[in-house]
């Protein structure tokens, strides 16, 4: 599946549009991350467990696009955006989000 966030892919011709898929997962903090968040953060730099839940939310949401860009016979999904955003105190939604479309043949 080709995943891109322009609005087309080179060298190739969408021939028709499938729609909008998405994928989303929800996340919250651990109570023994935010410990260690809060010494990082005194400290100053990275806070690594937190990078690391984010790209674990990210991975997951676009697994879940592709299923749904897959299910409705997509080769891509063009113009991929991720949005986030707090259900609630110490929990977010990572959604990712795009258009699924399949191309001409090459001839």
């Amino acid at each position: 599946m080709i995943l891109v966030t322009s609005p087309d892919v080179p060298g190739r011709s969408i021939e028709r549009v499938l729609g909008l898929v998405r994928g989303n997962t929800i996340r919250g903090r651990h109570v023994g991350h935010d410990f260690q968040a809060v010494l990082r953060n005194m400290a100053g730099g990275e806070i690594k467990e937190y990078t690391k839940m984010m790209a674990e939310a990210r991975e997951q949401a676009i697994d879940r696009m592709v299923d749904e860009a897959r299910a409705l016979g997509a080769d891509a999904v063009v113009a991929l955006r991720f949005q986030t955003c707090e259900i609630m105190k110490g929990a977010a939604e990572m959604l990712c989000y795009g258009t699924a479309v399949t191309f001409r043949d090459e001839e």
